[in-house]
């Protein structure tokens, strides 16, 4: 506690020297522009006197009004409106003459107009300054928040005390891993989040399905289904359409035939909010929702998040300052990793350090401040997505330094979040959870020489460019974020240029972090082994013996689907196993890619890169160098962070497998806290799950 007041008080110290410093510029600034302004005897003096005697000036000035003012601001209560506002500027400029009074020798000395100028000019920089100062202190910004509880609690007439049953706020950290997480806790980086481990939560690992992506993730968190998502974009041949999961049109269709196949409107469908998310999961309070960001109207309100938020200046100002830190902080961080030659390594230039402050600042921002309205309003069930760390990590690595710097500010805003949790009018669990984590690596194009897309037009006998081309980037917090900044401003979001490829022969080559999906768009059905080596004898071998690819998936006419691995390995996914050409993948991947053979809209050919099971690395067939999308390493491995007193995710000994699992444990655990928020199915009827 005298740690803490120490700390406080060194930060108001601060801000005092800043807003001093800046006042003697600004009166520095004013006696050079203003003929009528003096801070200088008749003799002239040098610059660092005359500097001195600006820093009395504006010391001086900065207490009489501290002092002063609101004492007369008291006196002054029954003067009129009108009165009272002429007044300011003459009070304000007789206190600058006193002011100027004050420094010693006489060398300040103005006209008494002059004098109402410059401390009006001054008070606007010194509060300025001051409030920017506030703004980016967390404590302050805690304590505006408890007093804006505190007076709708008045308003409501309700007392201090808590009613009624607790709340479940949900927070997504994506792409954050199991071992991400926990190493990052250990070593001191998320010091809230240890904190939780040691004290309240309990740390549960948990296995995507073979796309390890938000997009499948979070529609099976949500909405309780994700079947037919076989990748983050895939090509679909009964409508001759290309679906992207960050995209408001796709993840509106997606939504829409995940609540056809449930017969549910989703997780937070009881008085729930969603807040930066690709889907709604049924709440009828969303911002920043990408499934309604097409829609209009005022029903949807998902472009209110933005507004609402940048309607107070103090918010304005807070993000606006963070912003500019961190498109330093990304140029600062990428020019000695190039000037170095940091391998593996991607082009971090152009936009991308806005695009990087956008995603990492401005949504994290507005989405805390957003799941903190609806702490304040008591709603049942929060589901919110900071998508910051999976940004960085697809450009920076999932390792490196500059991700660890995203926890630590991530940790500040759980901070902030469970701090507001002590004044909200009801209690509230907070349950932390990531959607997949991230593997590092080369990406296949930089390993290789040449993109996935001219490989297999080489296996093909097709032309291959000279130039290579460059492959679609799936970060989905940067497209995402586009696009809902878009819709919140009633700009048109643009489409793909592939979104609706020409009909034709050549293959359609799909990257999904080191996923791929080969599709041949002018066959109507799924082609069979046998038919794609008839028109292209040479593709899959090229494929299932190149070095960068672990395997493949295709449908076979004599054994069904198979999986092809190098040297002519060829196993029935009937027969698939953890061994064979799966085992560098770990535990679970036979039966990730019997589910994906399973969906109606599976690729042709299904693409996964290699991985090598000691250092932990895949290729990307996308410019990243972290990344997620198929098997391999971390990027299966994301984590459930929950409060003790909720009931255990598994049974001991068991495992949490899938996005569909999960969403079934957070089912049991919003009728926990406050009773039946959801339709209760039969699969949920014993719990904990006990089967993996």
């Amino acid at each position: 506690m005298v740690e803490g007041r120490w700390r406080t008080a060194g930060r108001a110290l601060l801000r005092v020297i800043v807003v001093w410093a800046v006042s003697t510029l600004t009166m520095l600034a004013l006696a050079g522009l203003l003929p009528d302004f003096q801070l200088q005897s008749d003799d002239g003096d040098s610059i660092t006197r005359t500097a001195v005697t600006a820093a009395w000036g504006a010391g001086a000035f900065g207490l009489l009004t501290a002092l002063v003012w609101p004492v007369v601001v008291r006196a002054l209560l029954l003067v009129s409106a009108l009165v009272l506002g002429l007044l300011v500027f003459f009070l304000n400029g007789s206190l600058l003459l006193i002011a100027l009074w004050l420094i010693p020798d006489g060398r300040g000395a103005a006209d008494l107009d002059t004098a109402v100028v410059v401390a009006a000019v001054m008070s606007a920089v010194a509060s300025a300054t001051s409030t920017a100062l506030a703004v980016r202190d967390d404590d302050a910004y805690r304590r505006r928040l408890s007093r804006l509880a505190d007076r709708r609690r008045r308003r409501r007439g309700v007392d201090g005390g808590r009613a009624g049953t607790p709340g479940t706020v949900f927070l997504q950290l994506d792409g954050v891993g199991h071992e991400v997480l926990r190493r990052a806790a250990k070593d001191g980086v998320m010091p809230t989040v240890a904190a939780w481990m040691d004290e309240s939560h309990r740390l549960t690992p948990w296995r995507t399905d073979w796309s390890s992506q938000t997009g499948a993730s979070q529609l099976g968190i949500l909405h309780g289904s994700n079947h037919d998502v076989p990748a983050f974009r895939w090509y679909e041949k009964d409508s001759g359409r290309v679906l992207v999961c960050n995209r408001p049109a796709s993840a509106a269709e997606l939504q829409r035939r995940a609540i056809q196949r449930t017969g549910e409107g989703g997780l937070l469908t009881v008085d729930g909010a969603s807040r930066g998310n690709l889907f709604s999961g049924g709440a009828e309070q969303v911002a920043l929702v990408l499934s309604v960001a097409a829609r209009r109207g005022r029903a949807t309100r998902s472009r209110a998040g933005y507004f609402a938020y940048f309607s107070d200046p103090a918010n304005a100002v807070r993000t606006a300052m963070s912003f500019v830190a961190e498109v330093a902080r990304e140029i600062g961080q990428s020019t000695p990793a190039r000037l170095r030659g940091d391998r593996p390594r991607i082009k971090r230039g152009g936009l991308y350090p806005l695009i990087r402050a956008f995603a990492t600042v401005v949504e994290r921002d507005v989405v805390v401040a957003a799941v903190i309205g609806d702490m304040l309003a008591g709603r049942n069930a929060v589901y919110a997505d900071l998508v910051a760390y999976d940004e960085v990590a697809h450009h920076s690595g999932p390792h490196s330094r500059d991700a660890s710097m995203v926890l630590e500010r991530l940790d500040r805003s759980l901070a902030m979040i469970a701090k507001v949790a002590e004044h909200t009018p009801r209690g509230y669990r907070i349950v932390l959870l990531s959607d997949h984590g991230q593997s590092p690596g080369e990406t296949f194009e930089g390993a290789y020489g040449l993109s996935l897309k001219d490989l297999v037009r080489a296996g093909c006998g097709l032309p291959v460019s000279r130039r290579a081309e460059r492959s679609k980037r799936g970060a989905e917090a940067r497209d995402a974020a586009g696009d809902a900044l878009r819709s919140a401003l009633h700009r048109r979001v643009a489409e793909e240029a592939d979104e609706h490829p020409a009909p034709g022969p050549d293959p359609i080559v799909l990257a999904s972090g080191n996923l791929a999906l080969i599709s041949f768009p002018d066959t109507a059905e799924r082609l069979s082994r046998e038919q794609i080596e008839h028109r292209h004898p040479a593709l899959l071998s090229t494929l299932a013996n190149h070095p960068g690819i672990g395997f493949l998936l295709v449908r076979s006419e004599e054994h069904g689907s198979v999986v092809l691995g190098p040297g002519g390995v060829e196993v029935p996914v009937t027969e698939l196993a953890d061994s064979g050409p799966l085992a560098v993948f770990g535990r679970g991947a036979a039966d990730a890619v019997r589910r994906s053979d399973s969906f109606p809209h599976v690729a042709d050919i299904m693409v996964n890169s290699m991985h090598d099971p000691e250092a932990g690395t895949v290729h990307a067939f996308e410019e990243q160098i972290g990344s997620h999308g198929g098997l391999g390493g971390e990027q299966a491995q994301p984590f459930l962070l929950s409060p003790v007193d909720l009931s255990a995710p598994v049974a001991d000994g068991a495992e949490l497998v899938g996005a569909e699992r999960v969403h079934r444990v957070l089912r049991r655990w919003l009728r926990e806290c406050a009773g039946p928020q959801v339709p209760i199915g039969p699969a949920e009827a014993s719990p904990p799950d006990r089967a993996a």
